[in-house]
Order: C-alpha cells, then structure tokens, then sequence
C-alpha cells in the first residue's frame, strides 16, 4: 500500500521560488570592502539568480559539473548558492584559510570546471592556477577592493558573465529542469587537520531538510520577523546551511564581507538591526571587548556559537552586561552541520541560575532529524550520566554516509553512524558536552585531563583574552598539559592566580607547573576558526628542546 501524498521533490528550486512568490520585497544586504553598502531584494535576487543560470548554461556547465567559489559573505556569492544547484551543477565552495598544498589538492580532486573568485582574493590563487588541471574559466567578483586584480588565464567580470544570460531562460530552466531531490547540490570538503581534506557532498534534499531544521523554534528559530548576520563564512559548510535557510523564510540577510570584528562589526549590527548572527568564539570575544568600549544601540537578542566551545563566562558576560543570549551549538561540514542546539527546556527555566549555566555551556541535545550517541573504545554506549566520556557517533537525514572519491571506512561504524573524532558526556537530560577532541586529551598518569575545560576555566579569569592547553611529554607523567594565555587589553596575565582557579576543579597532579604557562600575543587559528594546536604543538617542541 502507499499514501496518497504527492511526490514533491524537496529541491533548492522549491525555495527559490517561494523567494519571489511570498517574500520578495524583503532586503538582502552586503556591506562591501571599501565599505559602502549594497542592497537589494529578494525579488531582484530571483531574477539576478535566474539570469546567472542561464549564463552558466550558456558558458558550457553541464549536469553534476563542479563549479567552485572562493569568496567571502556578499550579494554575488549568495546567487551562486542557488543559480549552480539549479542547474543541477554541485557548487563547491573553497575555503580560502587553507594552505595553497591543500587548495590544490581539493581543486583537482573535486575537477572543478570554473572558479568564481573575489577580485581581492585573486592574489592568493595567482600562483596555483598551472597546478589546476581541470579549471577552465575564472570569473572575477568585483568585492570594491581598491586594488587591481591578479592576472589570472580566461578571466572574465562577473557582470559580464552574467550579462551573458538571460532571465526568461533561467525561467525556463527553472521550471523545465527535472532534478531529483537526491542529486548532489553542493559540495565541501573538511578541513584537513590530519591528512588531505575530504569531501562531502550534499543532495538537494539533505540541503532543504537541514533548511527546514535549523528554522524550528527548537534549534536556530530563523523566520521572517529575524534579520540574521552570518559571521561564519559561507566557505565554511555552508556558513551553518543559513543562507539556504534563510532565503527559505524570508528573514532579511546582513553580509559583512570582510568586516568581521570589533567596530565594523558593531556598526553593522547595530545599522542593520542585527537580532540574530552566528559565528565562532574567537569573533565574539573580540566584540565584547568592542562593546564594553562604546555603547551601541543593539536589536541582537540572540548569537549562535559554534565551531569551538563558548567558555562560560562568555555566556554569562553577554547575557549580564547586554541581554544577549549566547546559544550552543554543535556541527561538522559531515553533519551539513548542525547536529546540536543547547536550549534550556521549559521546565528548566525554574532552575536556578548556576543549574542554568552548567547546562547552557553544554552542547546541547540531538535537532530532530540527527541521533547521537557516545561509545567506549569497545563500541559499548556510555551511561548517560554526564560524567562518562565517549566518542560521538552520530547519523541522520543529513549526516554523510561517505567521503567524495575517498574509502575512509575508519569514519563509520559496522552500522553505519558517523564517527565524529569529540569526545563528549551525555547526561540524563540527553544533552551532549564536549570533552575534547580524541586528539587533543592529555593523559597525565594514566588519567585523562580534558584540554577543553581548563582552557573554558582559563579564559573565565578576568584578565584573559583566549586560553589554549595542549600536552607536552613529561618523564614521570607521561604528559602535562601547557596553557597559552592571551591577556585582555590593558590587563597582565597573573600566572599564579591561573593556578589558584585550576586547583578548584583539578587534582594537583593535573595542575600545569607554573613554568608551564606561556604568555603570547594571538592564539594561532584554523582555517575555521579553532585554536590550531597543531601549531601550539610545534612551538612546545622549541619552548621544550632537551
């Protein structure tokens, strides 16, 4: 027997659409690099969409054809995000953090065919570009940079290209084209933090479930009333699927472009009537120094942390000082990403405050449509009791069940669930926290010291900026851990008074020597956005030379 339902295919074309039909007055705003501003609505983004699809048609791009960004948050990069998938092309957006080694390998692995690129980022792929062996067309976005672009082979403006189409047919193409909903849409690849990058590919259907999921009330909650600012990259999975999610509902779009921190940000914040963005830590603690500098009349009432763990005090500082709620989230450009969302439920609202924080800088519970566990080394599930430490696995509508072109079955389970590298505790309430990643626990005498919670009880002291722990060997305990501290502005890092608050929550043999602290100007990051303790690792090598 079967159902009497349609068979409607869940495709990026659907949500195109529903732009220009039910919301296409509402604004789409990008603040660009010599920062003027440009706007626009969603109605001429349908048509500028549209035009784009024909102009890809008409230039050659086939079915499943991969055509490759390497661009920030803009106008233009957003018509890329649906014109390529439309056209059943698979839009591949480049991470623009990565090493040149590894934007190498991705390019030719993925067989991009042509690359849309910021005319400020030209300079960084100039001297690729013979390495590339399957890329044809570079097609330059003018981001109002006040430089000249690099000379780069068969480049051509983006408005010329786009000039190239023409609306009617990308009307037609729109409507005419049968695209499954388990095509491939999009593609990224992982940041590479151990061997080559790998990629994931998403469907269009995955693509429109995690849209939808992510605007429940129970996890993002983005809707039409909302004026969201991605801080995220869109090169960076899909800067967390809300751009997709937000076309699909109409909220009102802010791009910073390459304003990310401190004053900049603020001011667009604040000129746009910014109540939601999203971004990583290290952005947000930059803007609290911000704010706590210069009043502005902010509409924020909610940002979304992902990408590392939001340190408590952080959360506590912004909703006490600002009224502004930090929500916790968790995700991998293999989970599409969100997988997690740290909301208090209804009847926690009458906890007490510190019962409150203990659970808000936790990660969260599963969205619907991603189940999580945590297994021993045994593949055994841990007790959820909070305390018991695991690896999370995980698996759902839009969690990969495989790497592009790349047998890595070490990352799944004999079931099928995704092996996710954290190690976490699950409590009573099923909400997960992060202990660490496998790679970067310390093990101090046997015993596991979690790098994760000493840098969140570091960064809680008042003159610390960011806190990074990693391990360094040790003759008689195996490994100790290794803090680096950046101070605040204005304000000197007291070491003693670092070991004092550690002593609260470690055992004194976890506690790091006193020596063991290191003072530095910036924190290296990742490509993403994380504390780079690949690099921390070789610096201890120097501090530590025998």
């Amino acid at each position: 027997m079967k159902s009497t339902m349609m068979n409607y295919p869940l495709v990026l074309g659907s949500i195109l659409k529903r732009a220009y039909n039910v919301h296409p007055e509402k604004e789409v705003v990008s603040k660009m690099n010599d920062e003027s501003i440009h706007r626009y609505t969603y109605g001429e983004y349908f048509k500028r969409t549209l035009q784009l699809m024909s102009a890809l048609k008409r230039n050659g791009v086939n079915s499943f054809d991969r055509i490759a960004t390497f661009a920030l948050n803009h106008y233009r990069h957003l018509e890329l995000y649906f014109a390529i998938p439309c056209i059943q092309g698979i839009l591949h957006t480049l991470n623009i953090r990565l090493f040149p080694e590894q934007l190498e390998f991705i390019v030719n692995h993925a067989e991009d065919k042509f690359i849309f690129i910021d005319k400020s980022l030209t300079k960084a792929i100039a001297p690729l570009v013979n390495q590339f062996k399957s890329v044809e067309k570079f097609i330059i976005i003018d981001d109002k940079e006040n430089i000249e672009p690099a000379n780069l082979p068969n480049a051509i403006d983006y408005e010329e290209f786009l000039a190239m189409g023409d609306y009617k047919e990308g009307w037609d193409l729109l409507h005419s084209l049968k695209i499954d909903e388990n095509d491939p849409a999009g593609m990224c690849y992982t940041s590479g933090t151990t061997g080559n990058p790998k990629g994931v590919l998403y469907s269009h259907r995955t693509i429109f479930l995690h849209s939808m999921g992510i605007c429940l009330a129970d996890a993002l909650c983005l809707s039409e009333n909302e004026t969201v600012l991605p801080v995220v990259p869109m090169f960076h999975a899909n800067a967390w699927g809300i751009p997709f999610a937000c076309v699909m509902t109409g909220a009102k779009l802010v791009f910073p472009g390459k304003h990310l921190l401190g004053h900049p940000l603020a001011e667009l914040l604040e000129q746009e009537k910014v109540t939601i963005a999203a971004g990583v830590p290290t952005v947000w603690n930059v803007l609290y120094q911000q704010l706590k500098k210069k009043q502005y009349n902010l509409k924020l009432h909610t940002m979304v942390v992902g990408g590392s763990a939001a340190p408590r005090s952080m959360i506590e500082n912004y909703e006490k000082e600002f009224g502004i709620n930090i929500l916790h989230a968790w995700g991998m450009t293999e989970t599409s990403p969100l997988g997690t969302v740290s909301r208090l439920r209804s009847y926690m609202k009458d906890w007490d405050e510190e019962k409150q924080y203990t659970m808000r800088v936790k990660q969260g519970f599963a969205v619907p449509g991603i189940e999580i566990r945590a297994i021993d080394e045994n593949g055994n599930d841990i007790p959820r009791d909070g305390k018991s430490v695991g690896e999370l696995i995980v698996r759902g509508a839009w969690v990969t069940g495989s790497y592009y072109n790349m047998d890595i079955k070490e990352s799944f389970t004999e079931d099928g669930w995704f092996r996710t590298g954290d190690v976490v505790t699950i409590d009573e309430y099923n909400f997960m926290q992060i202990t660490d990643r496998k790679k970067d626990l310390i093990k101090t005498r046997g015993e596991w010291i979690s790098s994760v919670e000493m840098e969140n009880i570091v960064m809680g002291l008042p003159f610390v900026m960011e806190a990074a722990v990693v391990g360094r060997p040790d003759k008689l305990k195996e490994e100790a851990p290794v803090i680096f501290c950046v101070p605040k502005e204005g304000e000197s890092i007291d070491k003693k008074a670092i070991i004092e608050e550690l002593k609260k929550h470690f055992a004194h043999w976890q506690i790091p020597h006193i020596d063991d602290i290191h003072i530095i100007d910036s924190i290296p990051k990742t490509s993403v956005g994380k504390f780079d303790k690949k690099v921390l690792r070789n610096k201890i090598k120097e501090i530590y030379k025998e």
